[in-house]
């Protein structure tokens, strides 16, 4: 009969167990409860480290003084946003007031079965089924209620869409600001023998998450401008609206590319048969270029993520945070790729040590 072992447990192990369930369940709700501004936190970052070399190359050019350097970097990027806003804004204003205007006409024709795409309802009805679709899910009382609480629901984006624009434009200043600083201290804080390392681990990650916000932003507006080019050469109305549209759905990866390119095609079929066609040509020669072209010229090294690790990162980045958690999926999967790739170095150059024969001692 085998022996009856008996464990016994401290009463203070216990309370360091359950104290440290307790804490990372507190650190959990915390992060649930300012998610948001975590979400702030971290676009203030990307933005910081998108920006940080502009106001290195000023320093380096005679603004020895960060302040003086990032201040100049801060008011060349309003200028410059200032200038685009004046010769686009009135423009995308008008065309996105007309389009709005004529998509009630584009979804008549549809409901009724003429242009280009009136087959969809003649022998599909897609229309009275989306109707009927639309009716049910709208069906019975309170919609007096659900309006009232609509509009409640656009103002309160609206309102915290301006918060988070002030508050990431002051906090990516401040990061601008005091990042080298704060980055000292810490590392002030390692000893001599893993100072180096942590350095090399920050400086890869700055270089990934760096490069890959600026080459994202670089590649959007290569789109938007080059949509609005063939809009405007096959007389396509609203190109720069349209433009701007593939621009800002370009900045989300895999996904938004691809929707960019139904939609406009779409409208661009909406307009003509031949027109149609060589928007959709072109969105499908342009993603390969896109793909296999600038995405390898514009990331370069930075970025070295598997299609696979890509898409599982935008999954969870856009169920955490939408929209704004697809954009930072990548540059957060990356930082973590590079701490795991310095772990698997130091844990193999430890083992290698550990292996190495001992000298045999002369004599």
């Amino acid at each position: 009969m085998p022996e009856e072992r008996l464990v016994s447990v401290r009463p203070r192990t216990v309370v360091l167990v359950v104290g440290l369930l307790l804490g990372i369940a507190l650190a959990l709700w915390i992060v649930w409860v300012a998610r948001q501004v975590i979400t702030w936190v971290l676009v203030s970052l990307f933005l910081a480290m998108a920006l940080d070399p502009a106001v290195r190359a000023f320093q380096r050019r005679g603004l020895s003084h960060r302040l003086a350097a990032a201040a100049s970097v801060y008011l060349l990027v309003l200028l410059a946003l200032v200038a685009l806003a004046a010769l686009f804004v009135p423009t995308l204003i008008s065309q996105g007031g007309d389009l709005a205007q004529a998509a009630p006409g584009y979804v008549q024709d549809l409901t009724h079965g003429r242009g280009p795409l009136g087959f969809l309802e003649t022998k599909y009805q897609v229309v009275e089924r989306l109707r009927k679709a639309v009716s049910q899910g709208g069906a019975g009382s309170g919609g007096l209620v659900s309006n009232a609480g609509a509009a409640l629901a656009v103002t309160r984006g609206i309102v915290t869409a301006i918060v988070a624009i002030v508050t990431i434009t002051f906090m990516t200043f401040f990061m601008l600001l005091e990042g080298p600083a704060w980055t000292e201290r810490i590392l002030g804080l390692m000893g001599d023998d893993v100072r180096p390392r942590w350095q090399r681990v920050g400086h890869d990650i700055y270089r990934t998450v760096g490069g890959y916000v600026t080459g994202n932003l670089l590649i959007s507006v290569i789109a938007g401008v080059t949509t609005t080019l063939v809009l405007l050469i096959m007389g396509v109305p609203y190109a720069v609206a349209l433009g701007v549209l593939v621009a800002i759905l370009d900045l989300i990866p895999l996904a938004g590319a691809t929707l960019a390119a139904i939609l406009v095609s779409l409208i661009a079929f909406l307009h003509s048969l031949p027109a149609g066609i060589v928007v959709a040509a072109f969105f499908v020669i342009y993603q390969q270029l896109e793909n296999h072209l600038l995405q390898p010229i514009v990331y370069g090294r930075t970025v070295q993520l598997s299609p696979l690790i890509v898409l599982i990162s935008i999954l969870i980045g856009a169920e955490v945070a939408g929209i704004l958690g697809a954009l930072g999926a990548i540059p957060i999967a990356g930082a973590l790729q590079v701490l795991i790739v310095d772990w698997q170095q130091h844990r193999s150059g430890r083992r290698a040590v550990s292996e190495a024969p001992e000298p045999v001692a002369s004599g």
